[in-house]
């Protein structure tokens, strides 16, 4: 049974922003089990959680004598091994690996970007002039992403481990309400937290915080 590691008190208060939530969101679409091991912010940075992430980050995923870090290697690993996440064929499959490294690599930027710097760089000389381009960058990627999903309930006919790690990415926004303004997103990402195997992956994550919280 393959293990993952996640914060043991995350600093998201329990929404399903970390990162550790696309993956057991994945093994949960898939039906596999899989045990957590907890990791606080110190033991993050410490040797034997370096050997596995060199970033001192999470989640990691260890499943016998293999190792992985970063979501999206690890949500196209789970993919590839079990059934539910990739199209049978051909040319859907690899069109849903493509809409993988689209959310990660073209949506998911902006989204973070905007979000650092309102977070971070409120007191910043150059704050006011930065964030209206910030915006605007991230207000073309909406555009198109919502110009291309149209009517449709997903990026390329069925739910994919491209939808997964899309609606992931777009939830980051939900504390902005940005994506008021962009209804055929909203109703999206509505329809991916509505799947059972994201309220699954949800509860759990959401329950490691309550202890937390509680203890």
């Amino acid at each position: 049974m393959p293990t993952i590691t996640a914060f043991e008190s995350s600093p998201d208060r329990g929404r399903g922003q970390a990162r550790d939530m696309r993956v057991r969101w994945a093994l949960e679409e898939v039906g596999q089990p899989y045990d957590v091991r907890l990791l606080s912010f110190a033991a993050m940075k410490q040797p034997p959680h370096l050997a596995l992430h060199p970033f001192g980050q999470i989640p990691t995923y260890e499943d016998g004598d293999l190792a992985l870090f970063e979501t999206g290697a690890i949500v196209f690993h789970i993919a590839e091994r079990h059934d539910g996440l990739l199209p049978k064929d051909a040319n859907a499959r690899c069109r849903a690996i493509a809409w993988m490294f689209a959310s990660l690599n073209t949506i998911e930027p902006p989204i973070v970007e905007l979000g650092m710097a309102t977070l971070l760089e409120r007191g910043e000389s150059w704050y006011e002039a930065r964030l209206p381009i910030l915006r605007n960058r991230l207000g073309n990627r909406l555009d198109e992403l919502s110009r291309h999903l149209g009517g449709a309930d997903w990026l390329d006919g069925a739910f994919s481990a491209g939808d997964l790690l899309m609606v992931t990415a777009l939830r980051r926004l939900n504390a902005s309400r940005i994506l008021e303004g962009y209804p055929t997103l909203s109703s999206y990402v509505a329809r991916g937290e509505a799947r059972p195997a994201f309220r699954r992956a949800f509860d759990a994550q959401l329950a490691v915080f309550t202890a937390a919280s509680s203890g």
